[in-house]
């Protein structure tokens, strides 16, 4: 039976999590906003995947601009000027962080799946049978950037 995810606790741990991983591994401070719209149409979103007593996934959505200086700052290298295997290792990397520390919030027995980085120009991500708990965005001095949790429903 699929564990039910623990909504009452998660927001406030959802956005510890994420300002502690942009502050530890970007040295970035960013804050939790109520900010409306979406992420840019030509951005990027890196996934990781959960499986097991719970089944979701945590998405980081953010600009190509962003993704760059996240680049740069994770890998201690020049800012690249075009997407390449380093900022989807980057993103990738981020994601997994993010998921990992969420994953000590969420019933024992669930594993990760690698992370997975799509990029385009308007380009749309569908989890299939996935359930949107929740979309936050967090800004600071790089912009706006979104971390969203769906849930997968049934036995997907």
């Amino acid at each position: 039976m699929q564990a039910t995810f623990p909504l009452s606790i998660y927001r406030a741990d959802l956005a510890r999590i994420v300002v502690s991983v942009f502050q530890t591994m970007l040295e970035l401070e960013i804050t939790a906003t109520e900010t409306a719209g979406a992420p840019a149409a030509d951005g990027l979103t890196a996934a990781v995947y959960f499986a097991g007593a719970w089944k979701g996934a945590v998405l980081l959505e953010c600009t190509r601009p962003q993704a760059f200086e996240f680049t740069h700052r994770l890998m201690a290298i020049d800012a690249p000027e075009a997407i390449n295997d380093d900022v989807r290792d980057a993103l990738g990397e981020l994601a997994n962080m993010l998921a990992g520390n969420l994953k000590s919030v969420l019933p024992h027995g669930i594993g990760l799946s690698m992370p997975s980085v799509v990029e385009g120009t308007d380009y749309s991500l569908r989890v299939c049978g996935g359930s949107l708990i929740d979309r936050m965005a967090f800004t600071g001095e790089l912009g706006v950037v979104w971390v969203t949790v769906l849930e997968m429903l049934g036995e997907a």
